[in-house]
């Protein structure tokens, strides 16, 4: 072999790309991402799982800061109804008062967490069910605060009446602010589920599962349903708690069927 050809053999050497030494990792990298058909591996759907999961807490926690931070004004609207509480353990404010700012900011996230799991179900969706469920989630939203707002603003103070009503005379009321915050929460929680009902109704009548001819014959069956579901998830046993959602419920169920019959034209 003369001087030539061997300047030849190296210039080709050179020439060649250098193979890098993880050449394997990156392709196992790539194939965990997207699988042959280019969908979404378990393993991608599990980082974007735990990536929306902590944006959700990220929103909770600056929802929480936000809270804390207006606490003053927030525990001031809450006690309206009662006027003065009384803590019975040095440490009970306190905790009651980061107990009502992580409400709060999990209210103030709620728009963000709804988002979020929107997004994760995103991919899986056809163009119509994004358009579908592009309009529910707002929807569920506002109803979830409307129920909220509408049994804090109307029922709440109305059932601390009537429950201070049987106080006077020997019986004085004192409220511990630890449990007249739980009382408060279980109370207007379900409110804001309940106000879901004229949705869920209408997706169903949409769906073509339920008719407006079949809501009509069930009508007296929800009567009784209504006060059942209020006797389950109310704080306390009486008829006038139980009354404050079986009417509304009630009256949402009529909603739902004016939808099903005057819109969906079910």
């Amino acid at each position: 072999m003369d001087l030539a050809e061997v300047e030849n053999n190296n210039t080709s050497e050179q020439a060649l790309p250098a193979v890098p030494e993880n050449t394997s990792e990156i392709i196992s990298e790539v194939t965990e991402v997207t699988d042959d058909d280019g969908s979404m591996s378990l393993t991608a759907h599990l980082t974007e799982l735990r990536s929306r999961l902590i944006k959700c807490l990220i929103a909770v926690a600056l929802g929480s800061c936000v809270g804390y931070y207006f606490i003053e004004t927030i525990m001031h609207y809450l006690t309206l109804p009662v006027g003065k509480l009384y803590y019975m353990q040095p440490s009970e404010a306190f905790f009651t008062y980061l107990k009502v700012a992580v409400f709060v900011g999990f209210l103030l996230a709620l728009p963000v967490v709804f988002f979020h799991v929107w997004r994760f179900f995103l991919p899986a969706l056809t163009v119509r069910e994004r358009m579908v469920l592009g309009l529910i989630v707002p929807s569920s939203v506002v109803l979830f605060f409307i129920g909220l707002a509408f049994s804090f603003f109307l029922v709440l103070p109305t059932a601390v009446k009537f429950f201070m009503s049987f106080g006077g005379g020997d019986l004085e009321a004192m409220f511990s602010v630890d449990k007249y915050f739980d009382f408060v929460l279980t109370f207007v929680l379900p409110f804001g589920f309940v106000f879901e009902l004229p949705l869920i109704i209408t997706i169903l009548g949409k769906m073509g599962l339920i008719s407006s001819a079949f809501l009509k014959r069930h009508f007296r069956i929800v009567i009784f349903l209504s006060f059942v579901i209020g006797a389950i998830i109310t704080p306390t046993p009486d008829v006038f708690t139980q009354s404050m959602i079986a009417l509304p419920m009630f009256l949402l169920y009529g909603v739902g069927y004016f939808i099903v019959r005057y819109v969906l034209h079910k």
